[in-house]
Parts: C-alpha cells; sequence; structure tokens
C-alpha cells in the first residue's frame, strides 16, 4: 500500500498574530499514522521469477484401506472434486471398515441397505455427537449436498442385483456398490465404474470377472481362493493386491475379517 494512504492530518492553523505555542516540556513529539512502530524488518517479497521455487509438498491423501503386496499403506481417494463410483463384489465387512475409516478422514457416509440391521451398530458407534453415518432404504437416499467442506461417500448394499440409485457419484460424492457376488447386471456396473475391488469368488465367476477388467490368467486363477480380507484392486489397466486388517476397535465392533456375512 503507498504511504499516501497514511498521509498526516492538517497541522493545527497557529493562533491569530503569532506563531504556535511550544509544546510543554516532557511531551512526546505527536506521531502521524495508524499503529505503533513495530520492528524493522526486510521485506517478503518474491519476484515473479522466484514463484515457480515456492512449494507444499503434499502426498497422497484418503482412506488407508490395508497395506499392498509391499506392506505400504494403499489408500483410496473418495473425496474427489470429480464423480468418483467404485464396485466391491465382496462382503460387507470390508464396506463397512472402509465406511468407518471415512468417517475418520471427516466424511459423511450413507448406506442404502436392504439389510439395516447389518448396518445398525456401526451407525451406532459412529454418530458420537453428529450424523456420520445414516442409514436409508434402497431407493429412498435423500440429496445430500456434498461439498468440499463436507465429502460424502454413498455405500450401496442392495444385493446382487441393485436398482438404479437415485444418489449417484457427484463431485465429492463417492459411490461403493457392493456386490455379495457377480449378478445379471455385474458386467454394466464393472464397465462404467472407475475402480472394482475384487473378493474372492467362484472360478466360473472369476473368469467372468477377468474378460470385463482385462485380468491375466494368473490373476483370474488367484482370485478363487483369495484369502479372507484381501481384495484385488483393479482398473482394466493396473492392479493390485490389499489386505485389510482391523484395528483393535473396528475387530471389537465388527469382528475379524470375513468374506461371507
Amino acid at each position: 500500500m503507498s504511504t499516501s494512504a497514511f498521509a498526516p492530518a492538517p497541522a493545527s492553523a497557529p493562533p491569530a498574530g503569532g506563531t504556535p505555542a511550544p509544546p510543554p516540556a516532557g511531551a512526546r513529539r505527536p506521531r502521524f499514522g495508524f499503529g505503533l512502530i513495530g520492528p524493522r524488518r526486510g521485506r517478503h517479497e518474491l519476484s515473479p521469477e522466484d514463484f515457480e521455487a515456492l512449494s507444499l509438498p503434499v502426498g497422497d491423501d484418503g482412506v488407508v484401506i490395508g497395506s499392498d503386496g509391499q506392506g505400504a499403506p494403499a489408500v483410496l481417494g473418495l473425496a474427489r472434486p470429480t464423480a468418483f463410483d467404485a464396485v466391491l463384489i465382496g462382503s460387507a465387512w470390508t464396506a463397512q471398515v472402509i465406511a468407518l475409516r471415512a468417517v475418520g478422514t471427516g466424511a459423511r457416509v450413507a448406506v442404502e441397505t436392504g439389510r439395516r440391521q447389518l448396518w445398525t451398530a456401526l451407525a451406532q458407534s459412529a454418530n458420537t455427537g453428529q450424523q456420520s453415518i445414516t442409514l436409508h432404504d434402497v431407493g429412498r437416499v435423500p440429496p445430500q449436498g456434498p461439498s468440499v467442506h463436507s465429502p460424502v461417500l454413498v455405500v450401496r448394499d442392495c444385493g446382487a442385483r441393485p436398482p438404479r440409485g437415485r444418489a449417484g457419484s457427484a463431485p465429492w460424492q463417492s459411490v461403493i456398490t457392493l456386490l455379495p457376488y457377480p449378478g445379471p447386471t455385474t458386467a454394466r456396473l464393472l464397465d462404467g465404474a472407475d475402480l472394482v475391488g475384487v473378493q474372492r469368488v467362484a472360478p466360473d465367476e472369476a473368469r467372468q470377472i477377468g474378460r470385463s477388467m482385462n485380468l491375466g490368467p494368473d490373476d483370474v486363477e488367484a482370485l478363487s481362493s483369495l484369502p479372507d480380507g484381501v481384495t484385488l484392486w483393479c482398473t482394466r489397466s493396473a492392479h493390485t493386491y490389499v489386505t485389510t486388517q482391523p484395528t483393535e476397535p473396528e475387530a471389537g465392533l465388527l469382528g475379524p475379517a470375513r468374506r461371507m456375512e
């Protein structure tokens, strides 16, 4: 800001016929402007050429859903400025762990389910002081109002043949569709998904999924023998195996990892 913004006020007019009276002895000389005199420091300025040198290191953020084959944390980014759809062919246990950990990152979770009794204990445990996890009947999820400050995860637990959902993916609102096993609509769901998670399935189901997701023969064979808690997360061009181990509070609430409920 230029110094003209702090221009001194006009001096008082001298008395008629004389000069202004000197200030009393010991009085401080008046100082014009705003605020106190602060320490004299060098200015914090950068030339335009120096701006590119500024950087803020930020790692991957999201929900830690387990560890990969090298033991590194596997992070699933659910709070996104773009729509994101995932399909999980597996257990409600894994979907519940993801939902609980999403709440821990500040997201709200809306569960659309025909198995309300399966989710009630989880919702009651998470809703301490606020509605972090809400349960809704199939087809009755109201608008959630997602935003960058309040991202939303919608979990659709509607069986192997889920109807089209009213609460679809949107900026800051991701959707995970849980399938207990492949069904008639699975191919369509996989075709529209940004990410697919597959837990242990039957060999013929593994071959069906392998064709949809361009999996190699080794991965197709592995799908029929995956241990509980292990998920193959894949797109049509990449994949990784993730092992989900519950924390002590999660194990106390949800029990050990399992493929079937």
